[in-house]
């Protein structure tokens, strides 16, 4: 299966993505060969194997809490942008 230009173009409608002549020119070849991979993968049978939920078998591997002492205030605010003697200053955001 192969796409052409006006499929390429619903997908991108779809998606919101636009893009001028030359990277359409680029973006059907990746699309043409992701089909084509897509195409081989379903030559496998895979009738015998369980469906995968997850890549691998490690579930919630969290680090372990240390306790550790607080960073300092003067620390905290020392590579803020912008600050008043406290806190961090940022755009209002609400009027």
């Amino acid at each position: 299966m192969n796409a052409d230009k006006e499929t390429l173009r619903r997908i991108a409608h779809l998606a919101r993505l636009d893009f001028d002549e030359k990277e359409e020119g680029k973006m059907l070849d990746s699309l043409n060969k992701i089909l084509t991979w897509v195409e081989k993968l379903n030559e496998i049978d895979t009738s015998q194997v369980e469906p995968l939920t997850h890549m691998t078998d490690e579930v919630n591997v969290l680090r372990d809490d240390e306790v550790k002492e607080p960073l300092p205030h003067d620390r905290g605010l020392l590579n803020a942008p912008d600050k008043d003697q406290d806190y961090f200053r940022v755009p209002k955001v609400l009027e």
